[in-house]
């Protein structure tokens, strides 16, 4: 049995922190666990780092740096959070996944890795995607890194049970460590894409999705029912001797939802999405024949009037276009549509006949055309 050089494996650390003191806080968090099971190192959720005693011996100083920084990557993007909302059950893929999202910023940050380490080219995918984006186009295996609970959010053999850094505590170690870089690029200007674009987040004022969303769907709502037609069915109080007038009714509008179901979708997501919309329009009067959901990724799939979610059929896979969902939405002669897609689709050049509501999931996804009103649903 190998017994852990700790002196090697905290000068690693020091010197990690060193080079990127706005990393110092995070790292110097990570509570070392000493263990023969973990093939390298990993972290679980509670900011623990299992660390190989022989990985240690074999590995250099500056490799031992690099992997220090991937790790508490893991949990400074909350990698465990964001794969607790996905439903895929290889947490192997996940990892891979998780590692290309960080390791193209390492090396562009010029850090030294292992040789075995994961990065995006491997697969023929380009840099700087979120690790949701890569997902889909990393192919099963067996085999894989393994960084623990603190990446795929599956609890690893190797990890045991003890006392770490609450959530309340990691998040406050989320947003210092993005004050740092901040002021780190105010300062000295550089800073790898992937960690900037994570700083800028964190840093956002927090907006619920929900309640932007509600108010694009009522606003759109009560734009369209403003309409008003003339009916005979209610006689007006006005009545002359002898003349009927007609009386002023105001319309509900018909809803109609596109559901993106292309292979990049997450159907937990999608059917999230769905019951908040749903529940917006139930609150506004609108429900019954009058909202129909269509499934749709190249090719339209599945057309359906709903009274409820579990009504809905998604079906697809294959590639996108929102233009052919948003079409045969637009027979029906709705006065809303609203689609449902992750924004990697092309949309219709010019204004559609109706009001068009696009909700946007994840982060980081690309506007669809000014006239469509945008609510991003993270």
């Amino acid at each position: 049995m190998t017994e852990l050089d700790r002196t090697k494996l905290l000068a690693a650390r020091y010197r990690a922190a060193k080079d990127r003191p706005y990393l110092a806080a995070a790292l110097y968090a990570l509570t070392v666990v000493p263990s023969e099971r973990v093939p390298t190192m990993g972290v679980d959720k509670r900011w623990r780092c299992y660390v190989s005693p022989d990985f240690v011996a074999r590995t250099a100083v500056e490799e031992l740096a690099g992997v220090w920084i991937h790790e508490v990557a893991h949990l400074l993007r909350d990698h465990h959070g964001r794969a607790g909302r996905i439903d895929v059950a290889d947490h192997r893929r996940v990892n891979i996944a998780q590692d290309c999202e960080i390791n193209d910023d390492l090396i562009a940050d010029h850090l030294h890795l292992p040789a075995d380490r994961v990065v995006p080219a491997d697969f023929d995918l380009p840099d700087g995607l979120l690790f949701e984006q890569y997902l889909p186009r990393i192919p099963a295996t067996e085999h894989g890194p393994d960084c623990g609970s603190g990446a795929h959010g599956q609890a690893s053999p190797w990890e045991t049970e003890g006392r770490g850094v609450s959530d309340v505590e990691a998040e406050s170690l989320r947003r210092q460590t993005a004050e740092s870089m901040r002021a780190h690029v105010r300062s000295r200007g550089t800073l790898p894409g992937g960690w900037k674009r994570w700083a800028e987040e964190m840093l956002e004022p927090v907006v619920d999705w929900r309640v932007v969303l509600a108010g694009a769907v009522r606003e759109a709502a009560a734009w369209a029912s403003g309409a008003v037609d003339y009916t005979y069915r209610r006689p007006s109080r006005r009545n002359l001797p002898g003349i009927v007038l007609p009386s002023l009714r105001r319309p509900l509008p018909k809803v109609a939802i596109v559901v993106d179901t292309s292979g990049s979708m997450g159907e937990d997501e999608l059917v999230a999405a769905l019951a908040e919309i749903t529940g917006v329009l139930r609150e506004v009067g609108i429900r019954g024949n009058r909202v129909t959901v269509l499934s749709c990724d190249a090719d339209v799939h599945a057309v359906r009037r709903v009274t409820s979610t579990d009504q809905v059929i998604l079906s697809g896979g294959g590639g996108t276009d929102m233009r052919v969902g948003i079409e045969a939405a637009l027979a029906d002669r709705p006065q809303v549509i609203i689609v449902l897609t992750d924004g990697y689709t092309p949309w219709p050049a010019e204004l559609a006949s109706c009001r068009v509501v696009a909700g946007l999931i994840g982060a980081g996804r690309p506007d669809p055309p000014a006239w469509i009103e945008t609510v991003r649903i993270t």
